[in-house]
C-alpha cells in the first residue's frame, strides 16, 4: 500500500509540467489569435497559441445562430496576409466564414494547443518572464501546465463571456429562458410569444429569424439607438462612412449618415425607436456601441410582426410587466445582451488592462503594455481592429526577436522544452 501512495505521488508530480515557450504565448484561438500568429510567423517568430476550446474560433463555432452572416462586406473583414475566397458572396455567412477561418490556420500552419484553460497569468520580475498556468483535460484525465514565455499575447477577445442580466423574477419565470448564445433557429419558437431582451444587432436579427418562423417576438428597447441601413444604393453604409472620413470630419460623416437613414427607412422613433443625441460613428468611437445595420427587421416592426416594447419591470409566471405598466404573456425569453471580456479572472496585472476587462489607452493604443504584454481583438472595432492590432504586434516582437537572435532563416515552430515544474 505504501509502494502505492508513492506511485500516486509520483505520477501526479509529473502531471504538472513546466514548459518553455521560446517565443510569446497567444491566449485564444479565435480570430484574434490566428491573426497575431500568422503575422508572427511571417516574422519568423515561433510562437505557441492556447485554447480552451477544442476548436478555433469557439465563439463562431458553438455560440452564434445559423442564419448569422458578417454585417460588413468581406473585404473588412479579412485577416491579414489572406483575403477571402474570390467566390464568397460579398456577406459571407456563418459556414464561410468559419472555412475560411480553418483555412486561414491550416494556410499558417497553426497548430493551438486545445482544451487548455487558462487558470491565471502572472509577471515574475525574478526571472523578468511571464508564467502561464492552466488545466488540460482530455476526458476525464486533467493535467496542469505552465509555460514560461518572455511575452504574453491576450487573444481572449470582448466576447469570451455572456452576459446575464438580473432583473426581477425572471428566476422564477416558467417559460424558456435561454442566452443569445444558445440560440440556433426559430423553429423551436414557432408560435410561441418570445420576449427578445436587447436591441443590438443580434436582438433586432434574431427577433426577425423568430419572425420568420412563424414566431411572435417582442423586442425590449430600454434606450436610444442608431438604426441604418446596411446598404444605400446598393453600396455598404459602412464603406460608404470609411471613404467620407477621407475628405469630410466625423461630425459631417455623422450627419450624412443620418441623413441617408432618414432618407432609405424613414422616422423610426415612431416605432418606438428613438435616436441618440451623438451621431452613429461618434457613439461607435467613445462608447464602443454599435449602430444596428438593418436587414429586414424594421420592416417587421413597421407591419407589426415584430412588437417594440420599453424596458422591463419584473417577471411573474408566464407574464413580464414593463415599465410603462403594461403586461404581456409571453412563452420564451431570449436574452440578447451581450458579451464581456473575462480577462480579470485569470490575468493578474493592473496596470495595461482595467477592471472591465479591456486596455485602458483607447484605440489605436490600446494593443501594447508593459514588460512584453499585448492585447488583440479590444478594440470595438471588429475584425479590422482585430488584425491592425495583430500586425502592429508582430512587428514588435519580430524587431526584438530578430535584433536579439540575428537569425537570418525563419524558423516556423514553436520551440519548448519540458521540466517538471516546482509551482
Amino acid at each position: 500500500m505504501e509502494n502505492l501512495f508513492r506511485l500516486v505521488d509520483y505520477e501526479d508530480m509529473f502531471s504538472k509540467r513546466c514548459i518553455w515557450v521560446n517565443g510569446p504565448v497567444i491566449v485564444g484561438a479565435g480570430p484574434s489569435g490566428l491573426a497575431t500568429a500568422a503575422c508572427l510567423k511571417q516574422q519568423g517568430v515561433p510562437f505557441m497559441v492556447l485554447e480552451r476550446a477544442e476548436c478555433i474560433a469557439s465563439l463562431w463555432q458553438k455560440r452564434t445562430y445559423d442564419r448569422l452572416k458578417l454585417h460588413l462586406p468581406k473585404q473588412f473583414c479579412q485577416l491579414p496576409n489572406l483575403p477571402f475566397p474570390q467566390d464568397f458572396p460579398e456577406y459571407p455567412t456563418k459556414k464561410q466564414f468559419i472555412d475560411y477561418l480553418e483555412s486561414y490556420a491550416r494556410h499558417f500552419k497553426i497548430n493551438p494547443r486545445f482544451n487548455e484553460c487558462v487558470q491565471c497569468a502572472r509577471y515574475d520580475e525574478t526571472s523578468g518572464l511571464w508564467r502561464v498556468k492552466t488545466v488540460s483535460t482530455c476526458g476525464s484525465v486533467k493535467n496542469e501546465f505552465e509555460y514560461i514565455c518572455r511575452w504574453l499575447v491576450v487573444a481572449t477577445g470582448e466576447n469570451a463571456e455572456c452576459v446575464m442580466p438580473e432583473i426581477e423574477g425572471l428566476g422564477e419565470f416558467k417559460g424558456d429562458v435561454i442566452h443569445a448564445c444558445e440560440y440556433k433557429s426559430g423553429e423551436r419558437f414557432k408560435g410561441k410569444k418570445v420576449l427578445v431582451v436587447g436591441c443590438g444587432n443580434s436582438g433586432m436579427e434574431l427577433s426577425l429569424d423568430l419572425c420568420n418562423h412563424n414566431a411572435s417576438p417582442s423586442v425590449v428597447v430600454r434606450s436610444s439607438v442608431h438604426v441604418l441601413p446596411r446598404e444605400v444604393f446598393g453600396k455598404s453604409t459602412f464603406e460608404l462612412a470609411i471613404l467620407m472620413l477621407q475628405w469630410l470630419p466625423l461630425w459631417v460623416v455623422d450627419k450624412i449618415l443620418l441623413m441617408l437613414a432618414w432618407l432609405v427607412l424613414g422616422n423610426i422613433e415612431k416605432f418606438g425607436l428613438k435616436r441618440p443625441m451623438e451621431g452613429p460613428l461618434l457613439l461607435k468611437n467613445t462608447k464602443g456601441k454599435t449602430p444596428v445595420l438593418d436587414i429586414g427587421t424594421l420592416e417587421k416592426i413597421r407591419s407589426g410582426d415584430i412588437k417594440v416594447v420599453p424596458a422591463i419591470k419584473r417577471f411573474t409566471n408566464g407574464r413580464v410587466e414593463l415599465v410603462n405598466g403594461e403586461k404581456q404573456d409571453i412563452d420564451a425569453v431570449v436574452l440578447a445582451t451581450g458579451y464581456r471580456s473575462n480577462v480579470p479572472s485569470w490575468l493578474q496585472e493592473g496596470e495595461f488592462f482595467s477592471k472591465n476587462g479591456f486596455p485602458k489607452c483607447p484605440f489605436p493604443n490600446g494593443w501594447k503594455g508593459n514588460v512584453g504584454l499585448y492585447a488583440v481583438g479590444f478594440t470595438k472595432r471588429g475584425l479590422s481592429g482585430a488584425s491592425f492590432d495583430a500586425i502592429k504586434i508582430a512587428q514588435d516582437i519580430g524587431h526584438v526577436w530578430k535584433q536579439e537572435t540575428k537569425q537570418t532563416k525563419h524558423r516556423t515552430t514553436a520551440c519548448h522544452r519540458r521540466c517538471i515544474s516546482q509551482f
